[in-house]
């Protein structure tokens, strides 16, 4: 489960990412929690390398947890590059939708305005960030308003538990040309990955019924449920993610309960209410 690469953060583009820098909350990152014990103590900063389509750009990593001074409970990271530098350059290239929407609605507003440009939804672009096996080495990949668009009608008209099975299992229906094209590769990886991390969170138990049916088996078969369904949300964040045991996610599939996010309750059709037992990334 552990690879050399791991999932940190899926990063929604914004002014700050595409000019000088942006910021890694770790909550709930759990492999990345991990190394940042290992080689980045609270208040430390050190040069980094970050790779894009296998160009090397330099940065800057900074834990800002500063124990002395604030009084934060959880690390968060700030990643710094150079303003108009080869990164910055390199992401508006990547993301010119997103940068031309911005920069427009920028020239436009007067000068005093400071409030947050939010992108419309056909606007909307992501940079997905991943460690390696080397504390100073990263690697990026963009997720572009066109990659969405494709992944929108590739699935159309999809079953929600087979999206999902490939996502837990690395199995596609030998039928089914969903995942072949590569450009969706990487949104697939992102969501197995986001997954993944959230097995780790729960020590591979289900959020429902809160337990692990696979240990004495010696088995990891915790699954990952979209709460929205992928195929109409094509949201994988981890917010619209639970783990799941294979018992209660064919349940889900099969009796379509409503999630109240409020109450962290399944209502079911027949009357029956199912409260998480666990719960530590759900808001």
């Amino acid at each position: 489960m552990e690879t050399a690469e791991n999932y940190v953060y899926k990063k929604e583009v914004d002014w700050s990412l595409l000019n000088e820098g942006f910021t890694l909350p770790l909550e709930n990152q759990v492999v990345f929690g991990r190394n940042l014990g290992r080689f980045l103590r609270r208040g430390e900063s050190k040069n980094i390398t970050m790779y894009l389509d296998g160009k090397s750009y330099k940065a800057r990593i900074t834990n800002v947890n500063f124990a002395e001074r604030h009084n934060r409970k959880k690390d968060m990271l700030q990643i710094r590059y150079s303003l108009n530098g080869e990164l910055s350059n390199a992401l508006k290239a990547y993301f010119r939708k997103s940068y031309q929407f911005i920069s427009e609605k920028r020239r436009l507003r007067a000068n005093n305005d400071r409030t947050v440009i939010r992108l419309p939804e056909d606007c909307k672009e992501y940079l997905a960030i991943y460690t390696t096996e080397y504390e100073d080495t990263y690697l990026l990949e963009t997720i572009v308003a066109e990659d969405i668009l494709f992944l929108k009608e590739i699935v159309k008209n999809k079953q929600e538990q087979v999206l999902e099975a490939s996502f837990n299992y690395d199995v596609v229906d030998e039928k089914s040309t969903i995942f072949e094209a590569e450009r969706i590769v990487k949104l697939r990886k992102l969501n197995k990955k986001i997954g993944d991390n959230l097995k780790l969170l729960y020590n591979y138990r289900c959020q429902i019924c809160g337990k692990n049916i696979g240990k004495k088996y010696d088995s990891h078969i915790v699954e990952a449920h979209h709460i929205d369904y992928f195929v109409y949300s094509l949201n994988n964040d981890s917010d619209n993610q639970l783990i799941v045991c294979p018992n209660h996610h064919s349940i889900i599939h099969n009796a379509n309960p409503m999630f109240d996010r409020k109450r962290f309750i399944y209502l079911y059709p027949n009357g029956l209410q199912e409260k998480l037992a666990l719960n530590q990334h759900l808001k």
